[in-house]
């Protein structure tokens, strides 16, 4: 008796495939920089992107850039791109965005942090531990910032 493959009737969430897309280190000031005894000033951007291959397939991509400074010199610059083919299938679309958004670099983070911190001690330095990310939090601030700019209203201005 022949069996046909049938297509899951449920909503379908799964990893097909986890990567590095992009990986760059700079030491601008090396070797110098080794000899500074004050500890670096680090700053952490995070940028999420997604799109659709087709076929419930979505590309998932992380960019982590930490920047190492003391004072204007930069001590090192690092940047991950950590991407992820995802396996999308039955899920409504007001529940898309939140998947790409939230769901994928939950699971990007830590193969981003590891690849970050790896490369950090390449470099010579000290082991940089990325504190936890909640996406969740950063998607519905987004979310806000989108509201009140399709109202009008300016954003949140910073206290004088």
């Amino acid at each position: 008796m022949e069996q046909q493959q049938q297509q899951p009737q449920g909503p379908v969430f799964g990893i097909e495939k986890l990567y590095v897309k992009d990986l760059s280190l700079e030491v601008p000031n090396a070797p110098h920089i080794f000899l500074e005894q004050e500890q670096p000033q680090l700053e952490v951007q995070l940028n999420t992107e997604g799109k659709p291959l087709g076929e419930g397939a979505y590309e998932v991509v992380l960019t982590v850039t930490v920047t190492a400074k003391i004072g204007d010199k930069t001590v090192f610059l690092v940047e991950v791109g950590q991407g992820g083919v995802f396996r999308i299938l039955n899920v409504p679309d007001e529940q898309m965005e939140p998947l790409i958004a939230v769901a994928c670099p939950n699971i990007l983070f830590p193969y981003a942090r590891e690849a970050v911190s790896d490369a950090i001690t390449r470099a010579g330095m000290q082991p940089v531990v990325l504190q936890p990310v909640n996406f969740e939090g950063l998607y519905m601030q987004r979310l806000q910032e989108q509201q009140a700019a399709a109202q009008g209203a300016p954003a949140e201005a910073p206290l004088q």
